[in-house]
C-alpha cells in the first residue's frame, strides 16, 4: 500500500453490522508471532505509554476532532476515565490474543459506540469513525507504541522480529474495520506510511488542551493527579515522537531522553524473569473482565 494522505477519503456511508461484522478473520497468529509477543509484552507499558499513544492517534486532525466533538459521553475519558481504561486496554489484549468469536463480539460493541461519531455541519474537518483510513492510522499508532515500548525496554529487534511483530499487529486493524490487505505488507511500507502520517500532524488549540490534559492526568481525581501527574507527564512526553511533541508545544531535553531510556531499560531487566501471566497485567485482567461481562450479558464497551 502506498503512503497516501491519512484522511484522503472519508466515506459518506456507514458500515453496518450485517455488512462488516460478519467478515471472517483470516489472521491467526503463527507460533513464531506468539513466541515473540510472549517474550516482549509488558503490561506496565500501557500505564506508562497509554496517554501518549492516544495523543499520537488524535494528532491527526480528523481523529482528534472526532473524539473532542463526540457526543458519546459514556465513552469520554474525562467523564469516565476508569471505564475508558478498561475498554481500551481490553481492546489491546482482545485484538492481539483473543479468539475469533471474542474479537467479533468486541468489534460489534465498538461499532455500536462508533456509529454516532461523524462530523456535523459545523465541524471544521470531515470525519467518520468508520473511515478505514482513519482506523488504519489508529491501529498503526498502537503498533508504533507496541514496538517502541518493546525496544526501549528490551533492546532492538532483529529484522526478522520486526517483520513478525508488524505482521502480528495487523490484528489491531482487523479487530476494527481494517481488512487484512490494508495492513502494511512489510517494514519499509510501514516506515513510509509512518513518515507520511507524521508529516500530516495538525492539532488545533481545543484538541491540544484536551490531549495535554490527558498527559498531565487531569482526567483523574485530584489525589491521583497530585501523586502521579508529574511522573505520568515525564513518561508520556518521552514516548511522543518529536513531531507530536512540537504540535502539542511540549519540551523535551537530551538529558530527559537519557534518563527516560535508562529507566525503561531497568524496567525491562526487572520484567524479563517474571512469568508471562504476571507481565501481561493489566491487559489479561481486562480480557477476563470482558469475558465475564459477555457471560453476564453486560455491555462490553
Amino acid at each position: 500500500m502506498s503512503a497516501e494522505p491519512i484522511a484522503s477519503h472519508v466515506p459518506d456511508r456507514d458500515f453496518t453490522q450485517g455488512e462488516d461484522d460478519e467478515r471472517a478473520y483470516s489472521d491467526e497468529l503463527t507460533d513464531a508471532e506468539r513466541t515473540l509477543l510472549n517474550r516482549y509484552t509488558d503490561g506496565i507499558a500501557v500505564f506508562l505509554a497509554g496517554p501518549a499513544n492516544v495523543a499520537i492517534q488524535l494528532a491527526q486532525r480528523p481523529v482528534g476532532r472526532g473524539v473532542v466533538e463526540s457526543t458519546v459521553h459514556s465513552g469520554s475519558v474525562y467523564r469516565h476515565p476508569f471505564k475508558r481504561f478498561r475498554t481500551t486496554i481490553g481492546y489491546l489484549d482482545v485484538a492481539m490474543r483473543g479468539d475469533d468469536q471474542l474479537r467479533a463480539d468486541y468489534r460489534h460493541a465498538v461499532n455500536v459506540s462508533h456509529r454516532p461519531v461523524r462530523s456535523g455541519p459545523n465541524s471544521p474537518v470531515k470525519y467518520n469513525a468508520f473511515n478505514r483510513d482513519l482506523q488504519l492510522w489508529v491501529a498503526t499508532c498502537i503498533f508504533y507504541g507496541y514496538r517502541d515500548s518493546m525496544t526501549r525496554m528490551h533492546g532492538p529487534l532483529s529484522a526478522e522480529e520486526e517483520e513478525l511483530l508488524l505482521h502480528a499487529c495487523r490484528r489491531l486493524g482487523t479487530t476494527l474495520q481494517v481488512p487484512a490487505d490494508m495492513w502494511h505488507a512489510n517494514r519499509a511500507e510501514f516506515e513510509a506510511y509512518w513518515a507520511d502520517g507524521l508529516a500530516q500532524i495538525e492539532v488545533d488549540d481545543e484538541t491540544r488542551d484536551y490531549l495535554v490534559g490527558i498527559i498531565d492526568l487531569k482526567i483523574m481525581p485530584a489525589p491521583l493527579q497530585w501523586l502521579f501527574g508529574p511522573v505520568m507527564r515525564f513518561f508520556n512526553v518521552g514516548y511522543l515522537p518529536p513531531e507530536v511533541r512540537e504540535a502539542l508545544r511540549l519540551t523535551w531535553t537530551d538529558r530527559q531522553e537519557r534518563k527516560f531510556n535508562a529507566i525503561l531499560r531497568v524496567l525491562g531487566i526487572a520484567s524479563r524473569p517474571l512469568p508471562g501471566i504476571v507481565r501481561r497485567i493489566p491487559m489479561n485482567w481486562m480480557t477476563l473482565n470482558i469475558r465475564a461481562r459477555r457471560a453476564l450479558g453486560k455491555p462490553l464497551v
